[in-house]
């Protein structure tokens, strides 16, 4: 089973978002980048360094963040971070510092004395998160870190996570399937599917000139696609709307005469700014049809 295939990319720093389905290759993407797996061809850097053959030297300078809960529940947050942090390599004094700090920054810092058997979901995430931080990288690699959150825990953590890419000065990975989720707080995307590269680029460079027109009918939606595509549009479904791209000025009007001669019940007719979310399904299609 190949679980990362023909996978080439480069990203810039700041807060990227690695995303794609539960089984893509997220995370086998982020254990490669780790040097916890190496790769059966091709090379990888990360900070310039082959994690393969350098991997104690990458994880010094990179904080990771894994999926799933791995926290000892009777040991209390402030002796875990710092036991984290001497592992890193730092001293005791400066380890027990850096725990405080780390855990203040995540938000914990009155509970840091508590057991973590006895936080909640979401105060776990913030311990990993602080775990991750505590020795001061360059780059961290967050694995679905708004897992098992509730709405408001989500937004938490991934306003936490903004502040960290453009406060500390700290590239972030955002690794998650939940694209819609992310794309607010990054400033690049990639998205992979079974282990290929759907598309890697930075928000604006998706976002730019790609307004839309969502077309709701009451019936007929099928008959409509097909004159448009007759027409040379091609609209995309999603749910009930029919999306066209609006590349040219006439297009609002081709629109709106198909629909006039189809003699179709018009239920919703809008202009709108084009989700990222709808860019990536587009390439997914492109890449079956290829």
């Amino acid at each position: 089973m190949v679980a990362l295939d023909q996978l080439t990319l480069q990203v810039d720093p700041g807060v990227i978002g690695l995303v794609g389905a539960n089984g893509a290759g997220k995370s086998t993407m982020i254990k490669v980048l780790l040097g916890l797996l190496a790769p059966t061809s091709g090379e990888v850097r990360v900070l310039g360094i082959d994690p393969v053959t350098r991997g104690h030297e990458v994880r010094a300078r990179v904080g990771y963040m894994p999926e799933h809960d791995c926290l000892p529940p009777d040991m209390i947050a402030a002796e875990f971070v710092t036991h984290m942090a001497r592992m890193s390599g730092l001293p005791k004094t400066v380890a027990r510092e850096r725990a405080s700090e780390a855990l203040r920054h995540v938000g914990l810092y009155e509970e840091r004395y508590r057991q973590i058997g006895g936080y909640s979901t979401g105060m776990k995430q913030r311990v990993k998160l602080a775990q991750a931080l505590v020795h001061d990288p360059d780059l961290l690699l967050l694995d679905e870190p708004t897992n098992g959150l509730d709405p408001a825990g989500r937004d938490a953590m991934l306003n936490l996570i903004h502040r960290i890419g453009n406060e500390f000065g700290i590239s972030v990975v955002v690794c998650s399937h939940l694209l819609g989720e992310v794309e607010r707080i990054c400033d690049s995307l990639v998205a992979i599917e079974a282990g290929r590269l759907l598309r890697a680029d930075r928000i604006e460079s998706m976002t730019t000139g790609t307004d839309v027109l969502a077309i709701e009918v009451a019936e007929g939606t099928e008959a409509l696609a097909e004159a448009l595509a007759a027409k040379g549009i091609q609209p995309r479904l999603d749910q009930r709307a029919l999306l066209v791209p609006l590349s040219n000025e006439d297009t609002y009007d081709v629109v709106l005469r198909t629909v006039a001669d189809l003699d179709l019940p018009l239920h919703r007719l809008e202009q709108r700014h084009h989700r990222v979310a709808e860019l990536f399904a587009t390439e997914r299609e492109a890449s079956n049809v290829g």
